[in-house]
This record gives C-alpha cells, structure tokens and sequence, in this order.
C-alpha cells in the first residue's frame, strides 16, 4: 500500500526479548511511516506507552516487575507479527482486527485518532488475552484477580488514560493534518471506548482462555469469535467523518 512497506516489513523481523527491543522495534517503524499512513498514529501512541511502561519497570513501581516486561514484550509479539502476516502478503493469516486497520491505513477522511484508538482496540481486545495466557504459561503463574500480576496489571490503566486522553486532543485531525468540521459525531464514537474497560475484559478473557487449556477447539473457536467482534468494533472506530 506504501512505498515504504518493506522497510515496516523488514523492522518487525526480528521478535523482540526485552522492552528496549521493542522500543527500538517501534521508533524503526515510526520513522519511515508517513503522516498519511494511518499506522503511524497507533504506532507512535503505542511507542509512548511502551516508553511509559518501561520508566515504571526501571523506576521500581511494580510488585512484579518481571512479569509485567515480560507481558510487555509477548503482547508487542503480536503486533508485529499482524504487520508480518499482512505486509507479506498472507492476510488470511492476519487476524480481522487488525487487517481492518491495515486495509484503511490511507482513508484520509478518517482522523489520526481513530487510527490510533482501532490500534488500542485490536491490540488490546484481541492480542492481550493470549499475551496474559502465554506468560503464565511461562512462569507457571496463573491469571487470577486479586493477584500481584493483576494489581500491577490494572495499575497502568492510569498511565495508559493519560496517554489515551492526550491523543484524543493531539490526533484530533483528519489523517493529513486538516481540520476536522466542528459538528461530528466522532467524540461520541471514542467516548464509548474506553482502555480500562478493555483491559478489564482482556484479563477475564485470559482467566477463561487459562481454563479452556484442555479444550483447544473450544478455545480455537473462542478466540475466532473474539477476533470478528473486535474487528467490527475496529471497523466501527474507523468511519470516516462526513
């Protein structure tokens, strides 16, 4: 779709092993995107929230430090992987979430912060769970409320509303800069998304998705279903404003 999609291509080769990776992986893909590539406004918020959670990791702030870069670096796994998937050309294996976002990446009608927020919105209700799940595979702990993987879990919605919140304002453009007119529904259309009550639905998602193990069809099946709903409310984020 862009003339610079093998640079994206190329930067998302390598799977990421620490945050910092990620961070690296981000700013490559940040820098060759073009203001009207719609990518570029989830993928620059996305890189202000990895930043964020990586100053709270270094800074001490979590019970589980660990566990939380390490949920950190899977959930970005799945991001990269979508542009992999989609850019190479087997978009069937692309998850419908995000191939919404992709497909639409040049719609210069639709404003910078729809991009961004279908962005949060595939990554979060569709990869997320299976980040959380992976993890506590890894480290044998299992998802549970109550725990200290949840409480450092739910602890970043308040810097993820901050970031969300300044990007609502920031990205309030059309994808080329111009003005939006000054009657829309848009505000409407982000107000009813909101990223704590993703991520709420995300970890109860991976509590489920933890006890169907044994049932891989079911949690196959779940999974697809998870997928169209939030491609349509990816879809949804993404008409364009009259």
């Amino acid at each position: 779709m862009f003339d610079y999609d093998a640079a994206i291509l190329a930067a998302v080769q390598t799977a990421p092993q620490a945050i910092g990776d990620v961070v690296k992986i981000l700013e490559a893909v940040q820098a060759v995107c073009a203001d009207g590539d719609g990518l570029k406004w989830f993928n620059g918020l996305y890189l202000d929230v990895t930043q964020a959670v990586e100053a709270r990791v270094n800074a001490g702030e979590f019970e589980s430090p660990a566990w939380i870069a390490a949920l950190d670096v899977r959930f970005a796994r799945f991001y990269f992987a979508a542009i992999q998937s989609s850019l190479s050309g087997t978009q069937g294996k692309t998850p419908g979430c995000w191939q919404a976002l992709f497909d639409r990446r040049n719609q210069i009608a639709a404003a910078r912060v729809q991009f961004a927020l279908a962005g949060m919105n595939a990554h979060i209700n569709s990869d997320l769970p299976q980040a959380i799940v992976s993890v506590c595979q890894s480290t044998s702990i299992p998802p549970e409320h109550g725990s200290a993987q949840y409480n450092d879990f739910t602890a970043l919605n308040t810097t993820l509303d901050s970031l969300i919140e300044e990007a609502k304002q920031v990205l309030n453009m059309r994808l080329l800069g111009d003005a939006l007119p000054a009657a829309s529904n848009l505000e409407d259309t982000l107000a009813a998304w909101s990223v704590a009550v993703a991520r709420e639905a995300a970890w109860n998602n991976a509590e489920l998705l933890w006890h169907l193990a044994g049932a891989p069809l079911v949690s196959s099946a779940f999974l697809d279903t998870l997928d169209g709903l939030t491609a349509v409310a990816s879809k949804t984020l993404l008409v364009p404003v009259p």
